[in-house]
């Protein structure tokens, strides 16, 4: 209404105008007077009275005509998911009107999809990519909210974040965590043993993250995070006592790759925190550990410790989808905290020759 507009709707397959935006659109505008006065509906088209014009075509049947189509302002993309390389080759040329954008939604499927490598891992620079999940709608409704639920306690941890988190539909076999990780609310009890805290350093990109954790009925529970990408170690104290305020009290073990950041934090605030130990195949003893317990229990607050248990997972091959036994050095920041943690109860198979004796319960 505000400007004159060629707005193209496409997604692969159109197989008619009813699985198209055309059905959203016209809901919204015969719902409000104000707007309904201003367009016209066709079956196949929307034209507002200022010349504005709304097109709806399907990519795999249509990309010669959508060709063709001059100043395309906007191109929204559905099921961006479906798209195949080629037809963004089609597409991203035809749209070149001064100001003209595309906007691709989807729902995350494959890791590497033709829309996944153009905006996610390989983002443009002029691209904006938000996230927006279940928890961002101000109107999510009571139904929905009780299937979440009910989801999350039926369902395993990949195919739930899958649905409800925007995750990628992944083989759940070569999930590190595969089988062990339940997302529940609960509340310390007075027999486990506890509380666990660790630390791991950000770099880069990577988050600086802390957790809480307790052992107790044969499971690990982590009950609380706290972490930030490009945190500066000045900040590092006061930001992580002010979302785990007892972590100052206990012993924090951290990354021991840090004994700079160790000694700072030791002089700013967190006189606890302690280098943790390692020792050849430290990691893999610490994924032994874990995978011991009869579950890790997952407060539906820490959502990026939900997130690292989904994603953190071992190499598979490119072309037979075998697992490998290497563990990919990725979204694993915080699960690294849970080991340094509970790093003392961790059981040390090769540490004889560094002198180490560590008790493992």
């Amino acid at each position: 209404m505000a400007e004159r507009l060629r707005v193209l709707a496409t997604r692969e397959f159109q197989t008619s105008i009813r699985e198209s935006f055309h059905a959203e659109l016209s809901r919204v505008i015969t719902e409000r007077p104000w707007l309904r006065e201003k367009y016209e509906i066709g079956e196949s088209y929307i034209i507002g009275e200022n010349g504005t014009e709304f097109v709806f075509r399907g990519l795999r049947r249509s990309i010669a005509s959508i060709r063709s189509m001059a100043a395309i302002d906007l191109c929204i993309v559905e099921e961006a998911e479906n798209v195949p390389e080629r037809s963004w080759q089609h597409l991203l040329p035809t749209v070149r009107a001064p100001r003209s954008e595309i906007w691709a939604l989807w729902n995350p499927e494959t890791d590497g999809s033709p829309v996944d490598s153009l905006l996610r891992k390989n983002r443009p620079p002029d691209a904006l990519v938000s996230e927006i999940h279940y928890h961002d709608n101000p109107w999510f409704p009571a139904v929905l909210e009780r299937q979440r639920r009910h989801d999350q306690s039926r369902l395993d941890p990949a195919t739930y974040s899958h649905i409800w988190e925007g995750a990628y539909l992944s083989n759940s076999v070569a999930q590190v965590l595969h089988g062990k990780v339940r997302v529940d609310e609960f509340a310390p009890r007075d027999h486990w043993t506890g509380p666990y805290f660790g630390l791991d350093f950000g770099f880069s990109q990577d988050p600086t993250a802390a957790t809480k954790c307790w052992v107790g009925d044969g499971r690990l529970w982590i009950e609380k995070e706290a972490g930030q990408i490009e945190l500066e170690l000045d900040a590092t104290s006061q930001f992580l006592k002010d979302r785990i305020p007892e972590l100052a009290d206990h012993t924090i073990r951290a990354d021991s790759s840090r004994p700079e950041s160790i000694s700072y934090l030791q002089r700013h605030g967190l006189p606890f925190v302690t280098a943790v130990l390692k020792w050849p195949n430290s990691v893999q003893d610490g994924i032994s550990h874990l995978r011991s317990y009869k579950e890790i229990v997952v407060h539906p607050r820490c959502r990026e410790t939900i997130r690292e248990t989904r994603l953190y997972s071992y190499r598979t091959d490119r072309l037979t989808g075998d697992v490998m036994p290497d563990v990919i050095d990725a979204h694993n920041h915080y699960i690294d905290s849970i080991r340094y943690a509970i790093q003392p109860l961790i059981s040390v198979r090769e540490a004889g020759t560094h002198g180490l004796h560590v008790a493992g319960l």
